[in-house]
């Protein structure tokens, strides 16, 4: 893959919990070279994998969504993701894609239309109680 990539949060929690829809998210997230991670992308999955799984499953998956580029808040992107008319987390990572000029791969409906976007309809939520994470290449 050549082309910059944002993994909307969704798209990590499917990825590492190998669902069957982590092959939708996976050839971005392992494309380190090309893909920006917005810090709250890492707020995001941190905290469910923590409600869900507890901290030393959240450390880990925290740790791991380092692979690629942390973009983080600063004054520039936050006046930007104000422009687009999504709630506040999904603002920020939707202006960071188009800041980096790069594709946002998401199952999030309200991006489904929006330019510069990989989108795949979501299926249920994933219950991260009963599934396994991806921990490198093994599960537990």
């Amino acid at each position: 893959m050549s082309t910059a990539n944002v993994v909307d949060s969704s798209g990590w929690l499917e990825y590492f919990t190998d669902s069957d829809r982590a092959p939708l998210f996976a050839s971005a997230i392992e494309d380190a070279e090309n893909l920006f991670v917005p810090v709250i992308s890492i707020y995001e999955v941190f905290k469910k994998v923590l409600r869900e799984r507890g901290e030393d499953d959240a450390l880990q998956v925290a740790s791991m969504m380092q692979v690629g580029q942390l973009v983080d808040l600063d004054c520039a992107l936050a006046l930007e993701a104000a422009r687009h008319p999504l709630p506040l987390a999904d603002s920020i990572i939707y202006a960071t894609a188009m800041h980096h000029q790069a594709t946002l791969w998401t199952q999030d409906e309200h991006f489904k239309d929006l330019p510069n976007v990989r989108f795949f309809p979501r299926q249920p939520t994933v219950n991260m109680t009963s599934a396994e994470i991806r921990i490198g290449s093994s599960l537990f």
